[in-house]
């Protein structure tokens, strides 16, 4: 394994990987429906660019990017870089093996480096088994990946797996970063076709193009399904003139209008929200966003202000309506209070969405029909219905195969395929079954239609948008069909 030599600036790119994003056998469509920002890769890709070194990045699930691999190498080496970053989840970890594999074959002496949540939870296995990697990062990666690129003895890089001879020598984790406003704005203009190729979910904007920012690390909770390997457990956090700053730079330099906020805990420290509401009331920026809240972390006040903000629809994640569901998976969170919040974020003239996830363990026939049955009394705007896959860095890991059926494909563990089947259920086919049953059940109710159509003028360029990419969108339709 070639060294990197000390000091030198270097040339580096970092892939995002595109892995197995859909159903087996069928076309992959997710980058239409939901084309994302590689938030956390364009982070390092900003600290490494603070650093001097040039840094390009390469998003496999981009606009015009080839599925092909060979392709795909072809076009991250024609950078001639030194050193080629993934950042990798759980299901997409195995192209970017495959890739690094290629690009040794190709080009021996380039230096490969992969991190994310998979190896955050694995870590020195994985550099056992996959030899074309010559290093992994777990944990955060901005400043293990900087100390990597600029030379330093591996020995004294915290965060940083990697090979003496035929050992794998796990360092000691790098501590976690607790002034995040010390780093600087992710690096949106090295991304090929940002923003107006990288879509939000439809129907979730009024206003073109989007954007997605992330404004905290970490969560004090600890939910059975949910792995912290990357930023662990704890709460670290922007300051609300950081976001604010981050918000216009998105405003002036791209033209963003919207914008996804994809914290699990936004509210929870209400003093800053309060603040960046006051900002952006007093100096608009001519922005909406979602955010997200969990359950006891929003009063009718703060609704008000995010209202007055600029923000158009609030997710709250529910998971599901079984009590001994809920208790054992998502402690804290009461069904009278998810209905209670519900409630008082439509009040507020918000938009409230419900985020549930199907097939958890201890998941039966009756719990996803109390489930559904409680969705449906909510009344809510929208609706995600994820497929629960097990994680190896939650707490459910362990002992996951003592709760049911699981087939340990990376490749499917992506959260839009049952690769574990609980107990109560008899098989992967009635699971399809029950999930499409009811997810089709939701946007089939007669109230939310009604809502639905009053508001189709607002969202006419998402209309415009399905209507261009039909025969895709019309294909992804029919796997939510019921079975006949």
């Amino acid at each position: 394994m070639r060294n990197i030599p000390a000091k030198q600036k270097n040339s580096i790119v970092l892939v995002h990987p595109r892995g197995f994003n859909w159903f087996p056998g069928k076309r992959d469509i997710t980058d239409i429906a939901n084309r994302m920002v590689p938030q956390g890769l364009l982070s390092i890709a900003a600290y490494l660019l603070e650093q001097g070194h040039d840094v390009f990045v390469y998003d496999c699930l981009g606009p015009q990017a080839t599925f092909d691999l060979a392709g795909q190498v072809k076009v991250i080496l024609n950078y001639r870089p030194q050193i080629v970053g993934f950042s990798a989840t759980t299901s997409s970890f195995p192209d970017a093996a495959d890739l690094a594999l290629k690009i040794k074959e190709q080009s021996p002496d380039t230096i490969t480096v992969c991190g994310g949540v998979h190896v955050s939870a694995l870590e020195g296995k994985l550099l056992e088994d996959y030899p074309a990697f010559d290093y992994l990062i777990a944990g955060e990666g901005e400043i293990t990946m900087a100390q990597l690129c600029a030379g330093e003895e591996p020995a004294g890089i915290k965060g940083l797996i990697w090979r003496r001879k035929e050992e794998v020598i796990t360092n000691e984790p790098h501590p976690k970063i607790h002034d995040l406003d010390f780093l600087p704005f992710p690096a949106y203009e090295k991304l090929r076709g940002f923003p107006h190729e990288y879509h939000l979910p439809l129907f979730s904007y009024i206003k073109a193009p989007g954007a997605t920012m992330i404004t905290s690390r970490g969560c004090m909770f600890q939910c059975s399904y949910c792995d912290r390997s990357v930023f662990k457990k704890g709460f670290r956090y922007n300051s609300a003139a950081y976001i604010y700053e981050h918000m216009k730079h998105l405003r002036t330099r791209f033209g963003v209008r919207h914008i996804n906020i994809y914290d699990d805990l936004f509210t929870a420290n209400r003093p800053r929200i309060v603040e960046l509401c006051d900002k952006l009331t007093r100096h608009p920026l001519g922005i909406n966003f979602n955010c997200a809240v969990r359950v006891g972390y929003t009063d009718d006040d703060l609704l008000k202000m995010l209202k007055d903000a600029g923000c158009l629809m609030v997710s709250l994640g529910i998971e599901s309506a079984d009590p001994q569901m809920l208790a054992r998976h998502k402690s804290g969170v009461s069904l009278d209070d998810v209905r209670d919040t519900v409630q008082r974020i439509q009040a507020a003239g918000l938009r409230a969405k419900g985020l549930f996830m199907m097939g958890l363990p201890g998941e039966t026939k009756q719990s996803i029909k109390r489930t559904s049955d409680f969705i449906i009394s909510l009344g809510l705007d929208d609706m995600n219905m994820t497929k629960f896959t097990p994680f190896p860095g939650a707490p459910l890991w362990a002992k996951i195969r003592e709760e049911g059926t699981f087939n340990e494909d990376w490749r499917l563990m992506n959260c839009l395929n049952f690769v574990f089947i609980p107990k109560g259920i008899e098989s992967q086919e009635r699971l399809d079954h029950l999930y499409n049953e009811h997810v089709k059940r939701f946007y089939s109710d007669s109230t939310w239609r009604m809502k639905f159509r009053k508001r189709l003028w607002q969202h006419r360029k998402s209309l415009i948008y399905l209507l261009r990419h039909l025969p895709s969108f019309w294909s992804a339709k029919n796997q939510f069909e019921p079975d006949k």
